[in-house]
Formats: structure tokens, sequence, C-alpha cells
């Protein structure tokens, strides 16, 4: 049998990764050398199936992101960016700016829920002088920190008068 020197045809203007195969009828990928389903001979070999698809990818560069065994070509990924803050804003819902005082606060906690637990009496001490000022410096940035960067305050002072 001859063997042919030259490139086989690639039906490069259909956009189609799927073809149905010959012997069963069902859908398959296109470029496989054999059909998915039946197992039927696509193409002479492996090698000429990937020379193929990459013809056909390199025909249109919408088709970059496609592999030779998918059934369809692969849309673009839409932007799924949501602005929660910008939202809620819409939607009239208060969300308060984030923070990382609740975490300090929960590990002064742990210090102070070590302390409870009965050791020696100067590491009971260590641990509750440690976990109090763990706590009270979260407490204390996130309730005058965070509150006063959240709520600023902006009144015009007034000079004696009092306005009813």
């Amino acid at each position: 049998m001859a063997v042919a020197r030259k490139p086989r045809y690639v039906d490069v203007t259909n956009p189609s990764l799927s073809v149905e195969c010959p012997h069963c009828g069902l859908l398959t990928a296109r470029f496989i050398d054999h059909c998915r389903n039946c197992g039927y001979k696509l193409w002479p070999s492996s090698v000429m199936a990937a020379a193929a698809f990459k013809v056909w990818r390199d025909a249109d560069p919408s088709r970059a992101m496609a592999s030779r065994f998918d059934l369809e070509v692969p849309v673009e990924p839409l932007d799924a960016t949501i602005d929660y803050a910008a939202r809620a804003h819409e939607l009239g819902i208060h969300l308060f700016p984030n923070s990382n005082y609740p975490f300090i606060i929960c590990v002064g906690a742990l210090f102070l829920a070590l302390a409870a637990i009965p050791f020696s009496n100067i590491a009971r001490l260590v641990l509750a002088v440690i976990g109090g000022l763990i706590f009270l410096y979260g407490v204390v940035g996130w309730v005058l920190v965070e509150d006063v960067r959240m709520f600023p305050v902006d009144n015009p002072q007034s000079h004696g008068e009092v306005h009813h």
C-alpha cells in the first residue's frame, strides 16, 4: 500500500470539536485516533490526529484554549467578580468593615481560659495577665479604632449655640 507524502485535508472552517462516529453513530471527540464509544479508528495515527488538531486550532484564535479531547470549544470564562460592598449598598444593607480584632479577642480569651486550668499559681497569673492584655487590646482596637474609622465625627462644633 502506498503511503501519502502530503498532509491530509483538515476542514478548519468546521468549528465543532465533536464528530459522529461512522461505526456507532455516537458523538466522539474529533481529533482523537479512536472513538471513545466503540473504539473505531478515526485517524490513521495519534500523531496525525494531533497535527490535524494543531492546524485546526491555529486557524482561529478563539480555539486557543481547546483540547483535542474536548467535545466542545471552551467558552471564555466570565468575570464573576462581585463587589459585595457595592451590592449591599445598592440594596440598603449595612456591612461592617473587615477587621482582625475579633481574632485577637479570641486569642486573648484563649489565654484567659488557659489561666483557669489549675496550673501553678505563677503560670496561671502569667497566662491571665497575657490573656487580659491581648483581650483588652482587641476590645479597645475594635471599639475605638474600628468604630472611629467606620463612624468618623464630622459634626461642626457649635460655639455655645443650642439649636432646638
